[in-house]
């Protein structure tokens, strides 16, 4: 009896193994089809040419630049360098650089693909099939059933939008996967470079708003379409025309503001509605403005804080004024009670950044090397704390009660040049939570993705003496690049670098 249950026991167990063995799956590896999902002729090049045993493949793509081209999906993760194609866009895709060996084509950079070596003689691409590649690009790089890379959830995909000041060119990021997914043409002057100084994107995510420093326009972007869809001339404003530099857009997304930074007269602040093809608003601000760069206002847009560039000057004003006089405004002395202009003794104040419940805000001084905290009621100054060399644009995060300061010109702890200061927004005087001291050549921008919990931090890269750049632009320049972090632990979100165009200058989240 005693032996009988044991045997049956151990037959119960032998039972409970088989099926609850047959209940789990092992994990599924994503099979990649012979075509790898590339149309015909393309497909034909990539794999046979490229993803090869030794280069592109899954065996060795680690040591060929992290470029794997065994098939569509894979390629549109890009490199270690960031985006290898750009749909719509073959003149700024790497992968046609490196594969075109004819300038007369378009941009030729080294090494050419495919690589050839002593053991594994390979010829270059034909003219033929660089050009099958380079029309393949120019109609959106569909897979073989016609999808174009990230066009799904075009009114919820989450993006960053960074500019290529050096081109003309609004960069569009995919935060999933933190590549380069569209370039955006902008500027009404072909052949000029219009220099975009600010780029803002409207509260509900659905529009982006864009200035020039050298160009007299606002132009207006639709997110989901990422194409300009409307242009409103500025030059009415004054006959100077040039200097556009900060926007701000209102919490209901239905206004915003402008400041024209001029470099030999007095400036302007100017309100433009956004709706439709967007129009001037009834009020500018001139003659007692010099110099205005920053801006901040309160929750309902009707009181402003604008910085005077060179200085110790923050004007104060008010558009609750009686119709058709200019807004009332006053100046606040940002550092002791005296108005200096442009000498040794002024702070500079740059940028400014509203606390989130609108009590105060904080203003970089790009020649003293600190943030101010200035009281948004009484107009008193609550703190200041010494930070990197140059500070220019901010970011908050309100998840972590972070503000960000990108330091321009700052010693680098790892050999470049620029450095992120973390401050606890909340504490009293100001505390530094952790410098980020990483692969920057000065960051003038930064941007929180607080849906995705990243960090994007853009390089110009502008100084001669600054890090050679991996790929050559077809806009002329040094190429510059962005740089991702986590935002819960303050460290590199991988080990990319992220390269793009030319002047990556100013940089906004979608949502």
């Amino acid at each position: 009896m005693f032996k009988r249950t044991i045997i049956l026991s151990a037959l119960i167990v032998i039972t409970l193994f088989f099926i609850v063995s047959s209940c789990v799956h092992s994990p599924q590896v994503a099979v990649i089809p012979a075509d790898g999902e590339y149309p015909k002729e393309v497909g034909t090049i990539l794999l046979n040419k490229c993803a090869i045993s030794g280069c592109h493949n899954q065996a060795s793509y680690v040591y060929a630049g992290g470029l794997l081209l065994d098939s569509w999906s894979h390629l549109l993760n890009g490199s270690a360098s960031g985006a290898a194609i750009v749909a719509y866009s073959p003149q700024y895709s790497p992968l046609l650089y490196h594969t075109n060996t004819d300038s007369t084509l378009g941009t030729v950079d080294l090494p050419t693909m495919p690589y050839s070596t002593t053991g594994r003689p390979m010829t270059p691409l034909s003219k033929t099939e660089y050009q099958t590649l380079y029309n393949w690009i120019a109609k959106g790089a569909p897979d073989k059933n016609g999808n174009i890379p990230f066009a799904s959830d075009p009114a919820t995909r989450q993006k960053i939008y960074l500019t290529q000041s050096g081109c003309d060119l609004v960069a569009v990021i995919d935060a999933q996967t933190r590549v380069v997914m569209r370039y955006i043409p902008v500027g009404l002057n072909p052949g000029q470079i219009e220099n975009m100084h600010d780029i803002e994107v409207s509260p509900d995510g659905m529009y982006a708003y864009i200035v020039f420093l050298a160009g007299n326009y606002i132009q207006k972007i639709d997110t989901r379409t990422d194409t300009v869809v409307a242009s409103l001339n500025l030059g009415t404003i004054n006959s100077f025309s040039y200097g556009w530099s900060i926007l701000l857009i209102s919490p209901t997304g239905n206004d915003l503001v402008t400041s024209d930074f001029l470099s030999s007269s007095p400036g302007f602040v100017t309100p433009v509605s956004t709706a439709g093809n967007m129009q001037l608003g009834s009020w500018n601000l001139g003659a007692s403005f010099t110099y205005p760069h920053g801006i901040g206002s309160c929750p309902s847009f009707d009181t402003f804080f604008v910085t005077s560039q060179f200085g110790n000057i923050v004007y104060k004003f008010s558009t609750n004024r009686v119709a058709g006089k200019n807004p009332l405004f006053k100046q606040i002395p940002i550092k002791g009670a005296a108005f200096i202009i442009d000498s040794n003794q002024s702070v500079d104040p740059h940028q400014i950044q509203m606390s989130p419940d609108n009590s105060k805000y904080f203003v970089t001084c790009q020649r003293s090397n600190e943030v101010r905290v200035m009281d948004a009621y009484t107009d008193k100054l609550l703190d200041s704390i010494s930070v990197g060399v140059k500070p220019q644009e901010m970011a908050l995060s309100e998840s972590h009660h972070y503000l960000f300061v990108a330091c321009e010109e700052d010693s680098n702890a790892v050999g470049r040049k620029g450095s992120i200061y973390v401050l606890d927004y909340t504490q009293t005087p100001l505390k530094i939570v952790k410098v980020l001291y990483g692969n920057f050549y000065q960051p003038h921008d930064i941007t929180v993705d607080e849906k995705d919990g990243l960090i994007f931090i853009p390089s110009l890269n502008a100084n001669p003496n600054g890090p050679a750049p991996h790929h050559a632009t077809s806009c002329g320049g040094r190429a510059g690049w962005y740089s991702v972090y986590n935002l819960n632990t303050l460290e590199p979100a991988d080990t990319k670098q992220y390269e793009v165009l030319v002047y990556p200058y100013a940089i906004a989240t979608r949502f």
